[in-house]
């Protein structure tokens, strides 16, 4: 008996991706949204571990899916320790970093967790990550920073960049490896990552106060008003985590996280939606701009990818800013299932 199904589990910061795989066709495919109400009942992602679990099983069981025929059950990698772009088997050290927060806390660190559980209640099921957000390549130069107490760390959307970087190049007829590349996913987070010749050099850390704002995400902040705020005494240090990512960017705003929300509101003539969507294209603009730099102006496409990509209003804009720099392509959505 061939064990050709595979389950894909993606937990990102609104969603909640589950599908089934035979061979390589997509047999199943559900997007679970989760609205800032629904989160705001857990005061941590860890503690969304049980809620997201129960969605998924009951979107499996619903499909009467053939247990004895999942032979993997893969979920999108997590804050684990930085290791090169590939596949890797879920193992006892890695859970432990994952259920400690090791490295920070993500919703993808959700991905190994509940992988490994659910390959446990299958006769022949083992448990994978691929391409986690602590894939790091990045070049040393790339790490320094003002000051030796900090350095920059690669933390970004590692499997949606490398898989749309590898389907624009099958586009052309070529290989990943063989290009330059400034890849943007425009998501949760935005990530904006120099990829020169499959290694991506330079990449902001779109998780924890670096780059762009977002839907939930903060991005980088004014430092001095920054260190005032954590000294003066009114806020606690899961306030200031809070606001940097989770109650950050569209939700400090505009009081939500859903991209589809601000667009429609900019598009009927909301000021402050319109502004707001405006100024994240502005930025996201400015650090496209940083990264040809990085790539010595040498790029053969910049991509646009994520959720947000879908908004042409935002993408048009990006483009009118940017298209001097190399050709725009477009891959709304993501590729990470």
């Amino acid at each position: 008996m061939i064990q050709n199904r595979v389950i894909a589990i993606n937990p990102g910061s609104t969603s909640t991706k589950v599908a089934v795989y035979v061979d390589k066709r997509v047999f199943f495919s559900k997007d679970i949204a989760h609205s800032v109400e629904e989160l705001s009942n857990f005061s941590t992602i860890t503690e969304q571990y049980e809620y997201r679990k129960s969605l998924i099983l009951k979107e499996l069981r619903a499909i009467n899916l053939e247990e004895n025929l999942v032979g993997a059950v893969v979920g999108r990698g997590g804050l684990v320790r930085p290791i090169p772009s590939g596949v890797y088997k879920v193992n006892k050290k890695m859970l432990s970093d994952l259920k400690s927060n090791l490295l920070g806390e993500h919703a993808s660190n959700l991905g190994g967790l509940i992988a490994y559980e659910l390959a446990n209640l299958l006769p022949h099921a083992k448990a994978y990550i691929v391409d986690p957000i602590v894939v790091d390549e990045m070049q040393d130069i790339a790490r320094i920073t003002g000051h030796p107490s900090f350095e920059r760390v690669s933390i970004f959307h590692a499997l949606n960049h490398k898989a749309v970087g590898r389907q624009y190049a099958h586009s052309l007829g070529t290989e990943y490896e063989k290009l330059n590349l400034i890849i943007v996913h425009m998501g949760g987070g935005v990530s904006i990552g120099a990829h020169k010749k499959g290694k991506v050099i330079d990449v902001n850390n779109a998780l924890d106060g670096e780059g762009p704002f977002s839907p939930e995400r903060s991005g980088t902040l004014p430092i001095g008003a920054l260190v005032r705020l954590c000294f003066s005494g009114l806020h606690t240090y899961k306030d200031i985590q809070k606001m940097l990512k989770g109650k950050g960017g569209y939700v400090a705003y505009l009081g939500t996280n859903n991209g589809r929300e601000v667009a429609t509101k900019a598009k009927k003539g909301d000021k402050k939606a319109k502004l707001i969507q405006k100024a994240l294209g502005y930025q996201i603009s400015k650090y496209i701009g940083e990264m040809s730099v990085v790539l010595n102006g040498k790029i053969d496409a910049i991509i646009l990818t994520g959720g947000m990509a879908n908004n042409i209003k935002l993408t048009n804009y990006i483009k009118s800013n940017v298209s001097f720099l190399a050709p725009v392509v477009l891959y709304a959505g993501e590729d990470e299932m």
